[in-house]
């Protein structure tokens, strides 16, 4: 694991902390949200974790952007109206759609088939990349998207499933958040120099929440007063955890990480996300897999990495002629 060598770079150890407590927390969400929709209706569960994300991230703003670690240079609350309309479409495929698929797909499918295909995103941004001609398709990346799209059908048809299955729907919904997250990912590359990690986050939680808070009134009004005492402390605790730390502070985390690591090797880590949440669901949950579905698995993967194997090799390739080039100079 390389950490950029600048000024004030936390250690190896602390990046590898962060790196790991990031993936607990994702680890452990998949979990959260299958326990939570066990008491709360699908609806309300997504759309009050967004809410409560958006107000989460509103409260502790002013304490974050005070920390040095962020690098917050301006003001998170000033901004233009040409930069809230960017945080409007950013929010709305990053947020709103990412989180509120994720959420409702895990209704219908389990914690492993949903973990492979949230670990599958820099697939989709990949393949998103290309459509919009920011990326060429080379052999190598062409035989890997096959390879990953190959398996995520071999795992979606591992249970003998056939076009009504609920898990294929519960696939199907939560390969939508995450084609939704690749869309924020793709458009955000346009203005991620421009903002910092904290106004970016703020901003796309708030609008996030804006989008799905008439679902959230709505099932608060459906509810009631009664309804609300009867959902019980397992049920919050389910939203505030979803809210606060596999939203808010995760993408904090995540952009910071950024900061002195290189995209690709935290997307490396997504292998390690449907491994782990895999396990927690066969301990805490009791779900189990089909050999077929393994397969499927292990292809999908397969083909994230031939990808990404690539792209390290590129640049390892890239470093060793400037390297060349300066040596020759000199």
């Amino acid at each position: 694991m390389r950490v950029d060598s600048q000024p004030g770079a936390p250690s190896r150890a602390v990046i590898g902390v962060a790196i790991a407590a990031l993936m607990a927390i994702w680890a452990i969400n998949f979990l959260v949200v299958k326990v939570g929709l066990r008491h709360l209706p699908v609806l309300t569960f997504a759309s009050f974790r967004i809410v409560t994300a958006g107000v989460f991230m509103v409260l502790i703003t002013p304490a974050v952007a005070r920390l040095p670690m962020f690098g917050v240079r301006r003001n998170p609350f000033r901004v233009t109206g040409r930069d809230l309309r960017t945080f409007a479409y950013l929010g709305f495929f990053g947020v709103a759609v990412n989180q509120f698929c994720f959420t409702a797909g895990l209704r219908y499918t389990n914690v492993t088939h949903s973990s492979i295909i949230v670990g599958l995103a820099p697939i989709y941004t990949l393949t998103l990349a290309v459509l919009f001609g920011i990326e060429e398709l080379s052999w190598r990346k062409a035989s890997g998207m096959s390879l990953a799209f190959a398996g995520v059908a071999i795992l979606a048809s591992g249970a003998g499933m056939n076009h009504r299955s609920p898990t294929l729907l519960g696939d199907a919904i939560t390969m939508c958040g995450s084609l939704g997250f690749s869309v924020y990912v793709v458009l955000g590359k346009r203005v991620a120099g421009k903002y910092d990690a904290v106004t970016m986050s703020l901003w796309n939680f708030v609008f996030g929440a804006l989008v799905v808070l008439p679902i959230a009134v709505q099932q608060a009004r459906a509810a009631g007063f009664p309804g609300f005492g009867a959902m019980g402390w397992q049920a919050w605790l389910c939203i505030a955890y979803t809210g606060l730390f596999s939203s808010t502070l995760a993408y904090l985390f995540y952009y910071w990480l950024l900061r002195y690591l290189e995209a690709s090797q935290l997307a490396a880590f997504s292998y390690v996300l449907p491994v782990s949440a895999s396990g927690l669901s066969i301990v805490f949950l009791g779900e189990r897999g089909t050999w077929i579905e393994l397969v499927g698995a292990l292809m999908a993967l397969a083909g994230l990495y031939w990808i990404e194997a690539g792209r390290e090799a590129r640049r390892a390739e890239s470093v060793s002629l400037e390297v060349g080039a300066e040596n020759r100079a000199r």
